[in-house]
């Protein structure tokens, strides 16, 4: 299996519990790695994969339409989005909460699903 992977996309998102969180969005950090079919390679076609692209407008539009509460609850939509929509038979995805407390850099979840 190849992989096509995307670091440090950043989206602004309504996500969060806290008042503060609900009053604007903030910014999150989203790394995924998902598996596509070998044959794209071989063929050098692009329909016979998934298209990064597509992939970082539809997160784009999902996290501008939806507030999540939980970064988990969003990590798992976005993974349902890569293998139900898109077809990836795996998907890895980290997704992070940027300066939200004081001393913290980051924080968030990591979340591995594969089809089956």
């Amino acid at each position: 299996m190849d992989f096509i992977f995307i670091e440090d996309l950043r989206v602004e998102a309504h996500v969060g519990i806290y008042d503060r969180e609900k009053a604007a969005p903030q910014t999150l950090e989203v790394s995924l790695t998902f598996g596509v079919p070998d044959e794209a390679a071989r063929d050098d076609d692009i329909a016979k994969t998934i298209d990064y692209a597509e992939v970082i407008e539809r997160i784009r539009g999902e996290l501008a339409a939806r507030h999540f509460n939980l970064l988990e609850t969003l990590g798992e939509y976005i993974i349902a989005l890569m293998l139900d929509e898109f077809g990836a038979p795996w998907v890895k995805i980290s997704i992070a909460k940027i300066g939200i407390m004081k001393g913290v850099r980051r924080v968030g979840v990591q979340i591995e699903r594969s089809r089956g």
